[in-house]
């Protein structure tokens, strides 16, 4: 076997158990059933999506993917030496001012595809010899998703399944991916409603991520890392932005307080306005080093030590 994925060996997937009893279709029909009256996020929209409604994310009842490829940038557990087999959903329950990708998550460019070519997809990501299959902005896609995953097992997919989200997400839609999802990595955006509200159009973003992130690190923990690569468990991103306009000390407070200091934290500097920031004073420019060594200093004051610089 290829060394990329001698892992393979010795590990086995979530969604396997669920695939061999047949309960992963089960699942599959009561995520589809969902879409009738569409409350598959927070949103709670209501529109039959399996009729050619279109809510708020402006998903319909189709599959619409950007790309699949290799990802060699995301976190190093992830990436690994062989990639994280990234697989670009459009559209998007967010309308982030800031979004770096809006012409895939807004404006939703992309290619109308179905259940059995993702599978496809996914097989041909884990012969190159990717470390997961790493599902971006994949919320409003997840019945669709399910399904390619049962395909793909049932052909010979057995790598883990990364579940990329803006943290903007059911908790009851989370509880049916219960044992299929391996790892989990939301974004944490905000720890307040003002921004949330001005860049993201979503005033309960933080207390809707909140049960979310909880429910999350009920089914899969901290992350578990087996020689360099992540095969299970909760990473959690948190982007830095201007003026502390992403609350981060409450961020960082939720996350060490209410679940756990062993958590996985990228905590990123790479924030740039794009898209529509710069018609917004407090975050059109770049994130000075010393906002960021300073949310730093608070995270390890609090007790976290994953995922980010540590000296």
């Amino acid at each position: 076997m290829n060394e990329k994925l001698d892992y393979l060996t010795e590990f086995e997937p979530a969604y396997m158990e669920l695939v061999n009893s047949g309960e992963i279709d089960n699942r599959i029909e009561k995520l589809f059933s969902k879409l009738e009256q569409c409350d598959i996020c927070p949103r709670n929209c209501g529109v039959n999506r399996l009729d050619g409604e279109i809510g708020y994310c402006q998903a319909g009842a189709e599959l619409v993917v950007s790309s699949v490829q290799p990802h060699f940038w995301e976190e190093a557990p992830l990436a690994g030496i062989g990639g994280s087999g990234t697989v670009f959903l459009a559209n998007c329950n967010l309308r982030c001012v800031y979004c770096q990708n809006y012409d895939i998550s807004h404006d939703g460019r992309g290619n109308t595809i179905t259940e059995e070519q993702l599978a496809e997809s996914m097989l041909w990501l884990q012969r190159i010899g990717c470390h997961n299959i790493n599902l971006v902005t994949p919320t409003h896609y997840t019945p669709h998703i399910v399904k390619a995953v049962a395909i793909a097992a049932r052909k010979g997919l057995r790598l883990p399944i990364v579940y990329n989200c803006s943290g903007y997400e059911d908790a009851r839609t989370l509880k049916l991916l219960d044992g299929i999802v391996d790892i989990y990595m939301p974004d944490i955006k905000y720890g307040g409603t003002e921004s949330a509200k001005l860049y993201s159009d979503a005033p309960d973003y933080f207390e809707v991520c909140k049960h979310a992130v909880r429910e999350m690190y009920r089914q899969v923990g901290d992350l578990v890392i087996d020689r360099t690569i992540a095969w299970h468990g909760l990473l959690i991103r948190h982007l830095v932005l201007p003026n502390n306009r992403a609350d981060s000390l409450q961020v960082l407070e939720f996350i060490a307080n209410e679940i756990s200091r062993e958590s996985y934290v990228n905590i990123m500097l790479q924030y740039k306005p794009a898209y529509r920031a710069l018609e917004f004073e407090d975050i059109d420019r770049t994130v000075y080093i010393e906002e960021y060594y300073n949310v730093l200093d608070i995270a390890r004051g609090l007790g976290l030590h994953r995922g980010f610089p540590n000296e």
